[in-house]
């Protein structure tokens, strides 16, 4: 009798799953046409019948020895390398002596890029000889099967946030709580967002119903909550960016709910971030892994509030954090002219939040010391 897979539908593909996956992708229209319209542009209007068969003939040339997981992410691993090369002024790290080889932790992450955190944290992880994370991904965003594929592909599982009705969450928790124990406690990493959405006002705030969903699997094994998290081999980490890319975005976003009370994202608003995110400028980059957190706290307020002073205290201010908090002789004539001509670029109305977004790890970090 063959053993049930308890986590099929969440979990990211095993290596004998990939060429199946890496087929249904280059069978996928949508996806065939994203590129095209990528890499072609006008040119589809009028050779996309052209086009769309020569770009499957060479994706599945390219891929045809693909056959792993792990050499998909070498894959990836080279696009990344020409990524930070062409939008930041280099990638730094922090805290990477905390971590033992061949143990799994569950990184707590600050959210401010929706591809972008997990894949520098990955890049961190890589480039100082540590296996890459597993992913966590709300199923908001695989709208479209494709997208599905490609995260699946690349060690993604899926937190099934449209989950409806009291019984279906619990079944869902429970799921996600178990994988993600069952993950850490067998030596594979997870990364996982300190609460829902992007901390689009920069305020890195952990969500203590997070911790919560952790302890599920925990609970219904009757283990004690201290003592199961600190099994999980919390890891906060802060991830800053000099400038964000969507900053803009953002700010307008901020705008239209605090005059509207609401904004209603247009369809492919997350995939443009996506976007927006991996190829725009984002100066230089950070990444601060924190000391496992395994002691001081006795419930999941307390847990978050730790979390939160370690990812406060690890986040890297750059002048612009400084400038926007109005906080003096931290920035040369050069970073001040640099500072005012991108704030110049901000409508008039959204000046304030914009600001305030770029401040608010100056004020955080203040309450650590």
């Amino acid at each position: 009798m063959t053993e049930v897979d308890r986590f099929a539908d969440i979990r990211p593909y095993q290596d004998d799953e990939v060429p199946a996956a890496i087929e249904r992708l280059i069978q996928d229209d949508e996806f065939i046409g994203a590129i095209a319209k990528y890499r072609f542009g006008a040119l589809m209007k009028w050779f996309g019948w052209a086009l769309r068969p020569l770009i499957r003939y060479f994706l599945r040339s390219k891929w045809r020895h693909v056959t792993t997981v792990h050499q998909v992410q070498m894959g990836v691993t080279r696009y990344m390398n020409r990524m930070i090369g062409s939008s930041t002024k280099g990638v730094t790290f922090s805290g990477i002596e905390h971590l033992k080889q061949g143990q799994g932790y569950l990184f707590v992450s600050n959210h401010r890029d929706i591809a972008m955190d997990p894949a520098f944290v990955n890049w961190g992880l890589h480039t100082h000889g540590f296996e890459t994370v597993r992913i966590a991904i709300g199923d908001n965003l695989l709208r479209k099967p494709c997208a599905t594929e490609l995260m699946k592909l690349n060690k993604s599982f899926i937190v099934k946030r449209s989950a409806k009705g009291p019984r279906e969450m619990m079944k869902v928790l429970g799921e996600l709580s178990a994988y993600i124990g069952q993950s850490v406690h067998e030596g594979h990493s997870i990364w996982i967002a300190q609460r829902e959405g992007r901390a689009k006002n920069g305020d890195d705030k952990t969500d203590p119903a997070i911790l919560k969903m952790f302890y599920v699997d925990g609970k219904k094994q009757k283990i004690p909550f201290v003592d199961y998290m600190r099994s999980l081999n919390i890891v906060p980490v802060s991830i800053s960016y000099e400038l964000d890319p969507t900053d803009k975005a953002k700010a307008r976003e901020l705008y239209e709910k605090s005059v509207n009370g609401s904004y209603e994202k247009g369809e492919f608003e997350d995939i443009e971030s996506i976007v927006a995110g991996i190829v725009g400028q984002k100066g230089r980059v950070h990444v601060a892994f924190g000391a496992p957190i395994t002691e001081g706290f006795e419930d999941p307020d307390q847990l978050a509030a730790l979390i939160d002073k370690a990812i406060w205290g690890n986040y890297r201010l750059f002048p612009g954090n400084y400038l926007a908090a109005d906080v003096p002789n931290k920035a040369n004539t050069l970073e001040q002219a640099a500072f005012l001509t991108r704030q110049s670029e901000v409508p008039e109305e959204h000046k304030a939040i914009w600001r305030a977004m770029y401040a608010k790890p100056v004020e955080n970090a203040s309450k650590v010391q």
